[in-house]
């Protein structure tokens, strides 16, 4: 068992007790990470504090040359952090690998972007110039979820030390390795001491002193909506600004005249990611009535075509995150069974044999489920298809909005005017048209309608969320 420091002004901290990270494929305890309380907080924030007073100053090409440097490390490293990735989220390795790529991108990204991020000028009258100028928050502070760790980290720190800001992340619990590791890499790529400053711990201890803290002065938070609104709370209490990037019930929309051999494999793909414990999940197929059986019959076969295994092994599936999860997961199926929803492919929980202790579940899909049901209005955060007909656009539109959520929407249609019609009615932050997902999509604003959050990060939007805009004004 490997004990692994907290990074707090560039130096590894360690504290009494511990947290346990456990591998979610075998349910071993594969590492020990510092179990960080106020004290730790307070530290990193004033180690924040005190960095930022250079930081900020420092030139932007200067700025930017560390962040490529980082993103070259990155780079040097990606098989060893794809498969500390895979170790302790479960996805499978090539999944895991493509997120270390994706990790340097955005560095390598926000670093040429905020080189020709500008203020303007603003002609007023012939008597008085006016400007305005970015300038950073501060001291930022960063909680990030389980299922994408080196990827959300990355989104997040980059656009933040990009403009100047220094940075206080918590991971979650559950997959702490790599953000720690991303961290020496950054002392490794030049960022001084206390500019990134990495505390672990448990939410309700380490989180919570961290966002409840005096002395931050901007909250990056993705997770639940239950935790988005208790730090948003906080955030209102001090008055400082908090980007939330929440749940999603996200639809994949299947109209009549879509071409079947892009959407089948669009639509698996979109819930089978990361075992569907993803904000972004295509979580709910609504399908239009006419091509509802021959649809459902195609998923059906795909995911009996499903391999599943342990994240090494690289298959397509692998298990959740933890036992509380699958647990969770399997309560909406017993539900879904009980208000007669019809499963037609999965449904159980896998053990023994190769699922040993992990924590599988098999890709599920169940049919004719009522929009108003549990099943249909609530985050699952697993592998579960829930499919809905629809008989015409409006009502496919109507299914869509009829949630509290909205994240991401995917439309499949040859028909341009169904196309934009759907794009301009949907309540989504991106929605996709003969697609689902961009890969990544470091250029593209990334952010939630309604309980998914509000605010925006990826391309030129993550930048402007991490600093404040001040508007110069010179009489002539």
């Amino acid at each position: 068992m490997k004990q692994v420091a907290a990074v707090i002004n560039g130096e590894s901290i360690q504290t009494r007790n511990t947290v346990a990270v456990l591998d979610p494929s075998s349910g071993e305890v594969i590492a020990e990470t510092p179990d960080c309380g106020p004290a730790e907080i307070d530290l990193a924030v004033s180690a924040a504090r005190r960095a930022s007073h250079q930081w900020r100053k420092v030139a932007v090409a200067d700025r930017a040359r560390i962040l490529r440097r980082f993103a070259q490390l990155i780079e040097r490293d990606r098989d060893d952090l794809g498969h500390l990735e895979a170790l302790q989220t479960g996805k499978p390795l090539r999944q895991a690998r493509r997120d270390a790529e994706l990790t340097a991108r955005y560095f390598d990204f926000y670093a040429s972007a905020v080189e020709t991020h500008y203020g303007s000028s603003i002609p007023l009258n012939a008597d008085t110039m006016i400007f305005t100028q970015w300038e950073p928050h501060g001291v930022t502070a960063h909680v990030i979820p389980w299922n994408y760790p080196m990827q959300i980290f990355a989104r997040t720190i980059a656009p933040a030390l990009a403009m100047g800001n220094c940075c206080v992340l918590k991971p979650a619990e559950e997959a702490p390795l790599t953000a720690l590791r991303l961290a020496s890499l950054a002392l490794e790529a030049g960022l001084p001491a206390g500019a990134l400053n990495v505390v672990t711990g448990y939410g309700e201890t380490a989180g919570a002193a961290l966002t409840g803290h005096s002395d931050i002065d901007h909250i990056s938070f993705t997770g639940s909506v239950e935790v988005g609104r208790t730090i948003a709370r906080a955030a209102a209490n001090r008055v400082i600004p908090v980007t939330l990037e929440l749940g999603g019930k996200s639809p994949n929309i299947v109209f009549a005249d879509a071409d079947m051999e892009r959407a089948v494999p669009g639509v698996v793909n979109a819930i089978l990611q990361m075992a569907g414990q993803t904000c972004s999940a295509g979580s709910r197929l609504l399908v239009h009535e006419s091509v509802h059986d021959i649809l459902v019959e195609r998923i059906q076969q795909a995911f009996a075509n499903v391999t599943i295994g342990p994240a090494l092994s690289d298959l397509t599936l692998g298990p959740l995150i933890s036992q509380a999860q699958r647990s969770r997961v399997l309560s909406f199926l017993d539900e879904a069974r009980g208000n007669g929803a019809k499963i037609v492919a999965g449904g159980s929980a896998l053990n023994g044999g190769v699922f040993g202790e992990g924590f599988f579940l098999q890709p599920t899909l169940i049919d004719d489920v009522d929009p108003d049901s549990p099943l249909g209005q609530e985050e699952v955060f697993g592998p579960v298809l829930a499919v809905t007909r629809f008989r015409d656009i409006d009502e496919a539109v109507q299914f869509a909005n009829g949630t509290d959520y909205g994240l991401v929407a995917g439309v499949w249609t040859r028909d341009l005017s169904t196309a934009h019609r759907m794009i301009r009615e949907v309540l989504a932050g991106q929605v996709f048209v003969n697609t689902y997902g961009a890969s990544g999509g470091v250029e593209l604003p990334f952010g939630g309608f309604k309980r998914s959050g509000y605010g925006r990060e990826k391309g030129a939007e993550g930048l402007r969320s991490f600093a404040q805009i001040k508007t110069g004004v010179v009489a002539l």
